[in-house]
């Protein structure tokens, strides 16, 4: 698939080749068997963290079941575009020889982790979903992917994604369309859906995405995991190739809160290499997770449960809240009223900055290049041969909206409403600590069914572009399934820098929710044994 096989980087066919081994060769080879990979790869990032301390595993055991999953489910899935087998399995076998040594190791030393393909990994292949990138191979990391490598994860490959951030269903990569592993018939959502499907079709514990109007929370919530977008510059977004710079923001996927808590520690913080970057000290959330919500003033967005919302999303938001409440919480209700005009302003200032950001790939410097008899005519060709279809409508659409003559009428508008939205949240929080409502109006929805609808596929993202727009915290978890058994998720925001208190209540609801984290279903992804997993 797409660059996998190139530069060391395998691809599912080459898996068991390059020491990704099947689920039969595994017990043969003294790695584990089948239901003790199937333990592995369910287990949460504590658990397994517990057991390669301990030395009841190693983290090539880890690694390696990880990968037989992988060379097994994914040619279904197509949640990875390149697979890093070689690399993955040194990595796990230097962390075993350092641990034995009892030399000092990272905070997720050994624990696999899936990048979305628009964060830099220094020599391999990082495409954002795109062929104006294809065999793009950056000289650098980003700072999410050193982090992660400080931290001694183990990074599995990187995963598909919309092109360039673009979708709310990661049918836009030029690549593969991505399926969700509740139902192969179906999207992950996007655009970080192949991060998404990673962690709930078990191929990771842990993937990092990145998310602009929305683009962590929604997948999350399509497929049964927890997706959560930090406040805007908590995560550095150095080396993450842009879409909208005043909105994107990388965050982390896990198939619970404690783990998400695990991988947001790991790469938050300042980074003097990005100028949004926050140079507070970040508090580590993961002490306050069990605090409970006693107390907890939880405002429910009035708006948010009106037309429009799928009968079984609404239910699953008020059960929810009524949760919360028994749990101690004080329910009260909030509105927002300028949100339901923040499609129309995301739709206007995402574009924009994208149409400047994407600039760059014009055929000179790097990337895809096709010639032609003049400059313009060679940057012409490489744009429109490079470029998917909505790429190209996003960029026309930024383009109209800073032109001569519109820049106020729109643009400048929109920013407007951004502000309006901002003060919504502020005089909301007067009244609560965290915001209730839907992560997403529907559950999963079929593949297809709204490629030639751009103003449906947008509406996707109704509930969690307004906390983009105002750079807030916000996270996305399971809250149960609808009638057809698919899952549905809730989503909480927290003031800025609020964090801790974001976790501390996702946490509190998880555990009272009791959702099972495995695909099960007619049409789903083969699920592990789960019999004597600790998630």
């Amino acid at each position: 698939m797409g660059q996998a096989s190139d530069s060391g980087a395998v691809g599912h066919d080459a898996a068991s080749d390059s020491g990704a081994v099947g689920h039969d060769a595994a017990s043969d080879s003294g790695h584990p068997a089948a239901s003790e990979g199937d333990t592995l790869v369910t287990a949460g990032v504590a658990r397994l963290l517990a057991m390669l301390d301990a030395g009841d595993v190693s983290a090539e055991d880890v690694v390696t079941a990880h990968l037989s999953r992988i060379a097994e489910y994914d040619g279904d899935v197509n949640a990875f575009l390149t697979v890093l087998a070689d690399q993955a399995l040194d990595h796990a076998r230097d962390i075993d020889r350092r641990r034995v040594r009892g030399e000092p190791l990272g905070a997720l030393a050994g624990v696999p982790v899936a990048v979305k393909d628009v964060l830099c990994t220094r020599g391999e292949a990082t495409t954002c979903g795109s062929r104006i990138l294809e065999g793009h191979r950056p000289p650098y990391d980003a700072t999410v992917v050193t982090r992660l490598r400080d931290a001694d994860a183990v990074m599995l490959g990187k995963t598909n994604c919309d092109e360039f951030a673009m979708g709310s269903s990661t049918e836009n990569s030029a690549y593969a369309v991505t399926r969700n592993p509740w139902d192969l018939g179906r999207v992950p959502g996007g655009s970080s859906g192949g991060s998404s499907a990673a962690v709930a079709a078990h191929f990771a514990p842990l993937a990092i995405g990145t998310d602009t109007g929305g683009s962590i929370r929604q997948p999350a919530a399509l497929c049964g995991v927890v997706g959560m977008k930090p406040t805007y510059g908590r995560v550095s977004r150095y080396g993450l190739i842009a879409f909208a710079s005043s909105l994107d923001q990388a965050g982390p996927f896990g198939r619970g809160v404690a783990d998400t808590a695990y991988a947001y520690a790991a790469i938050s913080g300042h980074d003097p290499m990005d100028s949004t970057s926050i140079p507070e000290p970040v508090p580590d959330v993961r002490e306050g997770l069990d605090s409970g919500v006693d107390r907890l003033r939880v405002g429910v967005v009035v708006e948010a449960l009106g037309g429009g919302v799928e009968t079984g999303v609404a239910a699953r938001v008020r059960e929810a809240a009524e949760l919360l409440g028994k749990l101690g919480a004080k329910i009260v209700e909030v509105s927002l009223p300028h949100a339901k005009y923040g499609i129309a302003a995301y739709y206007l200032i995402a574009p924009s900055e994208a149409s400047s950001n994407l600039a760059r790939y014009d055929g000179v410097r790097y990337g895809l290049r096709v010639d032609g008899d003049t400059a313009e005519q060679m940057m012409a060709a490489t744009r429109s041969t490079g470029f998917g279809d909505e790429v190209i409508r996003r960029i026309m659409i930024g383009t109209y909206a800073l032109s001569a003559g519109y820049y106020d009428a729109y643009y400048v508008s929109a920013q407007r409403v951004r502000t309006l939205i901002i003060r919504d949240y502020r005089e909301a929080f007067a009244d609560c600590d965290v915001v209730l409502s839907p992560t997403s109006p529907s559950t999963a929805f079929a593949v297809g069914a709204k490629a030639d609808d751009p103003l449906a596929m947008y509406l996707n993202d109704v509930f969690t572009v307004p906390a983009s727009l105002a750079g807030l915290p916000a996270l996305s978890l399971p809250a149960g399934l609808d009638e057809r058994g698919l899952p549905v998720g809730v989503q909480l925001v927290a003031p800025l820098l609020g964090e801790a208190v974001l976790f501390q209540a996702a946490n509190a609801l998880e555990a009272e929710v009791g959702f099972d984290p495995v695909p099960r279903g007619g049409n789903a992804v083969h699920p592990p044994d789960t019999a004597h997993a600790n998630a």
